[in-house]
């Protein structure tokens, strides 16, 4: 035992040294002492300053200048802002329906529908409609963003996408309906229905014809588009904005986007036709369903305010502090998550997991309480 020992150890390898030359004239090989003395400078001198890789490069936030800024209705109050890439290299790709989340040097965060060509890959364009009693992200832009200017931006996602009939849809013909400024998530799917020869048609509304954006550009669609106004033809009937349906089975589907109410007029008009596919994307809250009132408390100043049946938690909260952060408002995007240390949450977003909810996370913006009362920290 202590004899192999002894040989082991006479004949292990130092691996702190070079090991001799291969032909037995230098006791430390020349080449692998220079590589070693170079790898001793080289790898301390360039490490900090050459990580393996960026952690900024995964945050999924992209700086993008502001290239042309337009105005896209009569009535001055919807721009459009198109973006590129500082060196103008490609963006990342998007499909009709997708939208940016636009980080605003306020630090608020809103949600615009891309409303150019998802051919184009060196551009991105929205369009905002200024809102001047809203969260002051639309007069943000409208007021501090002009051309030349720099704006970061995550996306694009996509919560509303085209299914093309023949290619995940059993309809054969397509229905646009859109009011306002909800043309932006609709107009992309137009040009792509078009270009791919597809049986479609549109309706699209607005309270008059100086308040429609876009009405140039659509133009081009001829008597494949009807635009009608509020104040000349009055508000459409929920036939009227479905359109003719199919006479065999091949059914429709309908992608409409616009104010809550004739979303909501919508859905319940085809609640009963399992022939007609319904894709619709909302730009506010959705109604709130079987609320109840209760109590809401801020955990660090012990504040409370009552949560109405009819409104959110956030709403709610904003009232007494409007600096909370939100976006979409509809449980998708997650921009307004706070943490509740007390009271039992009715959790109504699909987008937190379940680990994240028994942690005590939840979404203001949809989500409600089920006890007497809920305390957040902010």
């Amino acid at each position: 035992m202590t004899i192999m020992t002894n040989n082991s150890a006479r004949h292990a390898i130092d691996l702190s040294t070079e090991p001799p030359q291969l032909y037995g004239r230098f006791r430390r090989d020349p080449l692998m002492r220079l590589l070693t003395g170079i790898g001793k400078v080289w790898f301390p001198f360039w490490g900090p300053v050459s990580p393996l890789r960026d952690p900024a490069a995964d945050d999924g936030v992209l700086t993008l200048d502001i290239i042309d800024r337009a105005v896209v209705a009569v009535d001055e109050n919807v721009i459009a802002l198109t973006f590129a890439a500082p060196d103008r290299s490609i963006l990342p790709e998007w499909h009709p329906g997708a939208h940016l989340d636009l980080l605003l040097p306020s630090g608020r965060m809103r949600e615009y529908s891309l409303c150019g060509d998802p051919g184009d890959r060196h551009t991105y364009r929205i369009a905002v409609r200024r809102i001047p009693d809203g969260g002051g992200g639309s007069i943000e832009v409208h007021d501090g963003l002009r051309i030349g200017d720099s704006i970061q931006i995550k996306g694009p996602r996509n919560a509303f996408p085209l299914v093309l009939p023949g290619f995940g849809s059993a309809s054969r013909k397509l229905r646009f309906v859109a009011a306002g400024i909800g043309i932006t998530p609709i107009l992309p799917m137009v040009a792509m229905a078009d270009r791919y020869g597809l049986d479609w048609s549109m309706i699209y509304s607005g309270r008059s014809a100086d308040s429609i954006p876009f009405a140039e550009e659509l133009a081009q669609y001829g008597d494949k588009v009807t635009v009608r106004t509020d104040d000349v033809d009055g508000l459409p009937t929920m036939a009227e904005l479905v359109g003719p349906t199919p006479d065999d089975d091949a059914g429709l589907s309908v992608y409409t986007c616009g104010p809550v109410p004739m979303l909501e007029s919508l859905r319940t008009f085809l609640t009963d036709r399992s022939d007609i596919e319904l894709h619709f994307e909302r730009f506010s809250p959705p109604p709130i369903l079987d609320g109840t009132e209760f109590q809401v408390t801020i955990a660090s100043t012990g504040r409370t305010e009552t949560v109405a049946a009819d409104e959110s938690v956030l709403t709610a909260l904003r009232r007494v502090d409007p600096a909370v952060p939100y976006s979409c408002q509809q449980g998708f995007c997650g921009t307004c998550r706070l943490k509740t240390s007390a009271g039992d949450v009715d959790h109504r977003d699909t987008l937190l997991t379940q680990p994240e909810r028994d942690e005590g996370w939840f979404l203001p913006c949809v989500s409600r309480c089920d006890s007497e009362s809920l305390t957040v920290e902010i």
